[in-house]
């Protein structure tokens, strides 16, 4: 793994900016790898790792970044819980670690630096240097994780029987015995103009 300061800028690059968030999520991803033992996510363990993260703010990048887990790769997965957390699974070991941020990390942030004036640049510095225990809550958990959700995976494709477009790892509706995708069984983020 590289050091806290090399995945900072790294995840600074990537992101546009450097936040708190950052700083979060490169800490939060680096003790996730950490307690799974897992040390070459970018290289020879790169299909070792899946991830879940609970939010869809500065952290996730961040995240990605140390991890090198990519939703395009099926390896990062979202779910819209706005919980600063994320669950790191050793495919290999089934084994797997919930990390959150702290609430209090937020106050013990303006306490520990309370001579700089921006919340931000207070957190940030604050989350460089605060013991992880100061800084996250963390749990060993169990993460059920089928066949269709690894890395790599290839699954059976389905036609939508209503609009016709491909539905890939299992994500159709049966109505009727027909397959639909999502948006046709009435689950759609969009209305069709």
């Amino acid at each position: 793994m590289l050091s806290l300061d090399n995945y900072l800028r790294e995840a600074e690059q990537a992101h546009g900016h450097l936040c708190a968030g950052q700083v979060l999520g490169v800490r939060m991803a680096m003790l996730g790898l950490e307690k799974l033992g897992v040390e070459d996510p970018r290289g020879k363990d790169r299909k070792r790792l899946v991830t879940f993260v609970e939010i869809d703010r500065c952290a996730t990048d961040a995240i990605a970044i140390v991890t090198g887990c990519r939703l395009g790769k099926r390896a990062l997965k979202f779910r819209d819980w706005g919980k600063m957390a994320a669950t790191f699974v050793d495919v290999s070991t089934g084994k797997a670690i919930r990390i959150a941020a702290k609430e209090s990390s937020k106050a013990l942030a303006r306490s520990m630096h309370p001579e700089i004036e921006s919340k931000n640049q207070q957190q940030m510095l604050a989350y460089r240097e605060m013991p992880e225990d100061d800084l996250f809550t963390m749990q060993w958990v169990k993460v059920e994780l089928p066949a269709e959700e690894f890395p790599g995976y290839k699954g059976e494709r389905v036609v939508c029987a209503k609009c016709r477009e491909g539905i890939n790892f299992r994500r159709e509706v049966q109505r009727e015995g027909q397959p639909l995708c999502r948006a046709c069984a009435g689950d759609r983020y969009y209305e069709p103009l």
